[in-house]
């Protein structure tokens, strides 16, 4: 009974902490935001990933600040497509671009300040 109970409890409180993930790139919406020049910023990220979980946390607040950029997420290892694309070979990636050209990469960054820093780069 106390392991069933140390089960829940622990179920409870890494849900609580939970960033909902989402892949919502796609190429179209990709490349139709690269022709008209605006700033795109693409997040991988993975599923399981405590890094990822503190990058997307910042990058669902710049989403809510920063009204006329792009933001785009996909999971890595279910999207390796996009990674080669991309070049990107490492789930904590965060790219941002203005238009066709890439403006800043940063990879493992989870400081507010850096990665917002990166995304004005992109403005």
């Amino acid at each position: 009974m106390r392991k069933l109970f140390v089960t829940i409890f622990l179920f409870v409180c890494l849900s609580a902490n939970a960033v909902e993930k989402k892949t919502n790139f796609s190429e179209e919406v990709f490349e139709n935001a690269k022709a008209s020049g605006k700033t795109i910023v693409v997040n991988s990220y993975e599923v399981w990933c405590g890094t990822c979980n503190k990058q997307t946390k910042i990058l669902d607040q710049a989403e809510k600040e920063f009204k006329d950029i792009v933001f785009l997420s996909y999971e890595q290892s279910k999207n390796k497509d996009i990674a080669q694309k991309l070049g990107i070979k490492f789930w904590t990636t965060i790219v941002v671009y203005k238009g066709s050209d890439e403006a800043a990469r940063i990879v493992g960054q989870t400081d507010k300040e850096a990665i917002y820093s990166a995304i004005q780069k992109g403005i």
